[in-house]
């Protein structure tokens, strides 16, 4: 029998917790609380209506990323397979899984490879920050993109999740330095994420500083982690820990609105408790490039690539209605309009 590696079991329980339990963060994504300003004469037409963008080299047809999640395991290939043959077909981008589980186990790369599902998409591969602080070097950065032909490598800032694993990589100091490396070793684009509590304003002037490419505030209101590890605990002691983080973070509006204030030059994508496109279209509005979605397509995914299609497909046409609605033509048009908070009028205030 195939001895299974800590990391590959960790893979695997993560998969089936979000897939079987309520890992819902006690936060709201913040979107709730603005809302556009209907235009009842927009003087533009539906069919106008114009979602394309560029980036990295790539050309996309709607400004939505499939969020990393998964791989590692048999069924992580069947996800993301169906996630990446979704995004093949509607021209979106898609980011893999944490490939450190591939790095150290390489018989498992064929769990992350889906370019021959998505030969066209924006891809990204993925990595845990803190993996520099054990040994990681940007030869290892490189091999990840490497092995599946990305466009991009994500780093992901995971503090909280590790504090909260037994096993957990705790050792975050000197970290910004080595993300410097990597951005400077790298011959692709460096984006920088949390995993589901958002970026500060501090942290946003640091990694800017050190020249990402993008930051994905990942924050809360969708998926916790924390919750995921309090399922996973292995005694009472752990999960009561974890289970006292079920609404911490920064809701990733307001966290998209420190980081575009913080950091104007670098790219932000939003992502976290993302629900319709409608939200997809207020992050545009609040200055994000791209706006992802995990846990919905996750569990579209675990049954079939039409399942995604048609989450996407629905996603996708929220947005396109949203922006004709406010008399957006195109993505900039959108970036140009304005949000009220809904406070004002339930305050019976003007905008």
């Amino acid at each position: 029998m195939k001895k299974v590696t800590p990391t590959e079991q960790r893979k695997d329980e993560h998969l089936r917790i979000n897939l079987e339990r309520d890992v819902r963060s006690g936060l709201r994504s913040g979107f709730e609380r603005y809302a556009f300003l209907h235009q009842a004469l927009p003087e533009i037409n539906l069919d106008e209506v114009d979602t394309r963008l560029t980036l990295f080299g790539r050309s996309l047809r709607a400004p939505l990323l499939i969020s990393a999640m998964t791989g590692g395991t048999p069924e992580a290939a069947r996800i993301n397979q169906r996630l990446a043959e979704a995004a093949q077909a509607l021209g979106l981008a898609m980011g893999v899984g944490s490939q450190r589980v591939a790095l150290e186990n390489p018989t498992l790369a064929s769990t992350f490879q889906v370019r021959r599902y998505a030969p066209d998409i924006l891809l990204f591969a993925n990595l845990g920050a803190v993996q520099l602080n054990y040994g990681y070097t940007v030869d290892h950065c490189r091999r990840a993109v490497e092995m599946i032909q990305a466009d991009a490598l994500v780093l992901h800032l995971n503090p909280l999740q590790e504090a909260l694993q037994p096993e957990g990589d705790t050792r975050f100091a000197g970290l910004l330095r080595k993300i410097e490396a990597v951005v400077r070793g790298l011959d692709v684009p460096v984006i920088v994420k949390e995993v589901g509590w958002g970026i500060s304003p501090q942290v946003a002037r640091q990694l800017a500083e050190v020249g990402v490419a993008a930051i994905d505030v990942a924050g809360a209101g969708g998926t916790s982690w924390s919750q995921v590890e309090m399922h996973r605990a292995r005694t009472q002691f752990h999960a009561q820990v974890a289970a006292a983080f079920v609404d911490w973070g920064i809701p990733t509006a307001e966290s998209l609105r420190y980081v575009r204030q913080a950091a104007p030059g670098v790219l932000v994508f939003a992502s976290g408790g993302l629900r319709t496109g409608i939200d997809v279209a207020k992050a545009i509005a609040m200055g994000a490039t791209l706006a992802g979605f995990a846990g919905p397509l996750l569990r579209a995914a675990s049954h079939s690539t039409q399942a995604v299609l048609e989450t996407l497909q629905v996603i996708h046409q929220q947005l396109r209605v949203a922006m004709f609605a406010v008399a957006a033509r195109d993505l900039d048009a959108l970036r140009r309009t304005p949000l009220v908070r809904r406070e004002r009028w339930d305050e019976g205030l003007s905008p």
